[in-house]
C-alpha cells in the first residue's frame, strides 16, 4: 500500500478514494477481513486518527463494516460495488468529455478517440 498523497486534499479524503478503488476494483474482496486501523496506518504512512476517519467514512458508505470482536470486513453487497463503480466510471467519463470540449474537441472526435486509442496506454 504505497500512496503517495497530494498536499492540496485531505489526506483521509484521499485514503477515502484509494480504499473505495481497491474495494470496486476487487483487490479487496467482498466479504474480507481488512488490516486493522493501526496496520494500514503503518502500510500507507499516516496518523492512525486519519486511518480512523477514512474508514469510518467507507463505513458510513457502507463499503465495509465492522464485526465488534472480529475486526472490519469489505461488505458483501456486490449491488452496492457495482452502483459505487458504475458512479466512478460516469464521473470520469464526463470529466473526460468535459476535458476534451474545454480544448475544442467535440463529443463525437472525443468518442473516435477513445475507440482509437483505447486499449493503448
Amino acid at each position: 500500500m504505497d500512496y503517495i498523497f497530494d498536499n492540496d486534499r485531505p489526506i483521509y479524503v484521499q485514503l477515502v478514494e484509494k480504499l473505495r478503488l481497491e474495494i470496486i476494483s476487487n483487490k479487496l474482496k467482498p466479504g474480507e477481513r481488512i488490516p486493522s486501523v493501526r496496520e494500514l496506518a503503518l502500510a500507507t504512512r499516516v496518523n492512525p486518527n486519519t486511518m480512523q476517519k477514512a474508514l469510518v467514512e467507507l463505513e458510513n458508505e457502507g463499503l465495509i463494516y465492522t464485526e465488534r470482536t472480529n475486526g472490519k470486513f469489505v461488505t458483501t453487497n456486490k449491488e452496492l460495488i457495482e452502483k459505487i463503480k458504475k458512479e466512478l466510471a460516469e464521473e470520469k467519463v464526463n470529466n473526460y468529455l468535459r476535458d476534451m470540449q474545454n480544448i475544442g474537441i467535440s463529443y463525437k472526435e472525443a468518442v473516435e478517440y477513445l475507440q482509437e486509442l483505447g486499449g493503448r496506454k
